[in-house]
């Protein structure tokens, strides 16, 4: 048989698949051009986020170029050398009830939105919580970390693990420089007595008075919940020694009048010490106006006239349910090397249905962030991070009308649901420019009759301000140093984010 060569074969074999498979070869595509490159983000000199009062501009971020350095503008705006507090951030708190409802999301909304208000890169930069210490008006039961009597039975609560901690863990992955301030609703009920003080057992959530025999143990209790929180890698910079002391009701109080926490802190302030703990304490966490209780006015200046228990008070903190923020001018002249921390103001339909939106973010940013701040506030929280659309879940007693900074509809837990109400805005408006650490500092120059502002210098010597125009009509001003200028627009009825650094 006649051998048939190999290329003999490879011509054959090209020569069928031309002509006999009745198709045209494929041919091999032409190079194409490169893709376009992913256009560059812009980069600003100084940026601007903006919301307004009807939400047309919705944290929406702008930004200028600098301008020369001298201006003879009539807009200016000098920072002076005057130096004021320092900082330590603005946030929510993170209720069992916020805990809850934020499990519910997908994880993925969750941390979108978790990521959001937290991220130092990517959202806002929220750098301070606050945390029950135990139960509260807004946990799915009430308790303490020992309810059964005997500090040997001091133990974490399984609902902390159930719902706080796996967010706190979240919070923490995505910023991890996050200070807590812990407050605590009650007090164990064995170490509970009578309101009038007799040492009568009081086996109540609901008021009662913490019996003195107990203060050591009570001492023991902050301390180890302190410390369980640290092994987990949680920050606890301060706590409060009472939620709201002079409120009776709610579903877990104590009565705590200022003689009482007076002689409760030399109890506690010697047990952090002997423990090495850093965490500060503060006084009082109530209404500006003391709940009209004769016998309670300028309860933290009372405790501060006791040198013994002053020592260990870093300041005190602050509530807007009664009284005037003007009452905070009174407590730093009496006290000035006290610190101020504002930790709870509520929404709900009793203010925010009669204002909407935009009149209730005006007056709280006015009162609450920028009222706090220029009477040496040191930082902001406000409540609720989360509700669902029904204002739940909420104990009985409880507040039923309440508003969380977010709402969100139960029947889906989708993160298009999200409803961001003012106390959002409260929160990320100066979070995003304001960082731990920063002083406030003053200013010279230009002023605007409906426009507020403040300026604060970071650590890492970049420039922020804030603005509260509740004017009609936009206003301008140029904020030069000696390096450059900023020209600044401030929409009307509007509150402005700047930052920017030489």
């Amino acid at each position: 048989m006649k051998k048939v060569s190999l290329y003999a074969l490879i011509g054959l074999f090209a020569l069928c698949s031309c002509a006999c498979g009745g198709k045209d070869p494929v041919p091999t595509p032409e190079p194409g051009p490169d893709p376009e490159p992913e256009p560059a983000a812009v980069v600003y000199d100084a940026t601007f986020w903006t919301t307004t009062f009807d939400k047309t501009r919705d944290f929406e971020k702008s930004g200028v170029s600098f301008g020369k350095a001298s201006t003879m503008s009539p807009n200016v705006v000098r920072f002076t050398d005057e130096t004021f507090q320092t900082v330590d951030g603005f946030g929510l708190a993170i209720t069992q009830a916020s805990c809850y409802n934020l499990l519910r999301m997908s994880q993925e909304d969750r941390t979108k939105l978790l990521t959001e208000l937290f991220s130092t890169t990517a959202g806002a930069g929220s750098s301070l919580i606050r945390v029950c210490i135990g139960g509260s008006d807004f946990s799915m039961d009430e308790y303490t970390w020992c309810d059964k009597p005997g500090m040997e039975n001091f133990a974490i609560h399984e609902s902390e693990k159930q719902f706080l901690f796996p967010i706190l863990d979240e919070i923490y992955k995505i910023n991890p420089n996050v200070q807590i301030i812990g407050s605590p609703w009650s007090c164990p009920q064995w170490m509970k007595m009578d309101v009038q003080g007799n040492g009568d057992p009081f086996y109540h959530w609901t008021s009662g008075r913490l019996n003195p025999k107990y203060y050591a143990d009570y001492a023991e209790y902050f301390v180890k919940w302190i410390q369980e929180m640290q092994k987990r890698g949680y920050k606890v910079m301060g706590v409060t020694l009472q939620n709201e002391p002079l409120n009776h009701g709610n579903s877990m109080s104590l009565y705590m009048p200022w003689e009482d926490q007076r002689d409760f802190l030399k109890v506690i302030g010697p047990a952090f010490e002997k423990a090495g703990l850093k965490t500060q304490i503060m006084l009082f966490d109530h209404n500006y106006n003391y709940d009209n209780v004769a016998s309670q006015k300028s309860y933290p200046l009372n405790i501060y006239a006791d040198a013994a228990a002053a020592k260990y008070a870093a300041g005190s903190a602050w509530h807007n349910y009664g009284g005037s923020v003007s009452e905070l001018d009174k407590i730093h002249q009496a006290a000035p090397e006290k610190g101020i921390w504002f930790t709870e103001a509520s929404i709900g339909t009793w203010n925010y249905a009669n204002h909407g939106f935009g009149e209730q973010f005006r007056e709280d940013f006015r009162e609450i962030v920028m009222g706090t701040l220029k009477r040496y506030g040191k930082g902001v929280t406000l409540w609720n991070m989360m509700l669902d659309n029904e204002g739940k879940p909420y104990r009985p007693g409880g507040c039923s009308t309440c508003y969380g900074a977010v709402s969100i509809d139960k029947g889906s837990y989708a993160l298009k649901t999200v409803d961001r109400k003012s106390h959002w805005y409260d929160v990320v408006h100066p979070s995003v420019v304001i960082k731990p650490g920063a002083v406030r500092i003053g200013t010279t120059g230009r002023t605007a009759q409906n426009v507020t502002y403040l300026a604060f210098r970071n650590p890492d010597k970049s420039y922020a301000v804030l603005f509260l125009n509740e004017g009609s009509n936009p206003e301008q001003f140029v904020f030069a140093t000696d390096a450059h200028s900023v020209p600044i627009t401030v929409p009307a009825k509007s509150v402005v984010s700047a930052t920017w650094k030489d």
